[in-house]
């Protein structure tokens, strides 16, 4: 229970949209395709896998933050490792994952600074109100957790939805910015990507 001197959820939900609330969260996942283009019925699937794996993200999110955390229905692209800087002008944090059981792949969480610092504020005891948006050390971990658990639930998700085990690997983080080319490291070599872009 939140007392006096916290941010209700309003504010919460608020301060998460930013003043540009038309930028998505997004994320980018290797696309297994050599073909560029998904079928309507793969976008289709796609899209009902993200929205119950990473519905099921969410939750474990609003338990970790104990904030109602709820996303929109994603929505399914083809993007070539090109245009990444237009679509993530600014900079942003990247959370990468492989998966270890179940399938070959890799998955990147890219997130607004301004919610990661968000996020951090939250996990470290503070209300959210006005976050350091230059993210330390500390903060880049905690973001790292609340990403781990985020994932870890996506990846439990799959693994009901196909009937087998998944598993992924522990995330690595990094500052992202692709127009000064820093922190590339956590975006796959495969081109082009699939993009399941949603948000929170």
């Amino acid at each position: 229970m939140m007392n006096d001197d916290m941010l209700s959820q309003d504010e919460i939900d608020a301060l998460l949209n930013g003043s540009d609330d038309e930028e998505e969260k997004r994320v980018t996942s290797r696309s297994e395709e050599p073909n560029p283009h998904l079928s309507s019925l793969e976008e289709d699937a796609l899209g009902e896998i993200g929205n119950i794996s990473f519905g099921s993200s969410a939750t474990a999110l609003s338990s970790l933050l104990n904030q109602k955390v709820e996303i929109t229905t994603p929505t399914i692209s083809v993007v070539s490792r090109a245009r990444l800087p237009e679509e993530f002008p600014k900079p942003h944090v990247a959370i990468g994952v492989t998966y270890t059981h179940g399938f070959s792949g890799e998955n990147v969480l890219v997130i607004k600074t301004h919610d990661a610092a968000i996020i951090a504020d939250l996990m470290l005891g503070g209300d959210g109100s006005s976050p350091d948006e230059n993210l330390n050390e500390i903060s880049l971990s905690a973001v790292q957790e609340a990403m781990n658990q985020m994932m870890g639930s996506a990846a439990t998700s799959m693994s009901t939805i196909f009937n087998k085990k998944v598993d992924i690997s522990p995330p690595s983080i990094d500052v992202l910015n692709l127009v000064e080319n820093e922190g590339t490291e956590q975006i796959p070599s495969e081109d082009p990507l699939v993009k399941v872009s949603f948000q929170i």
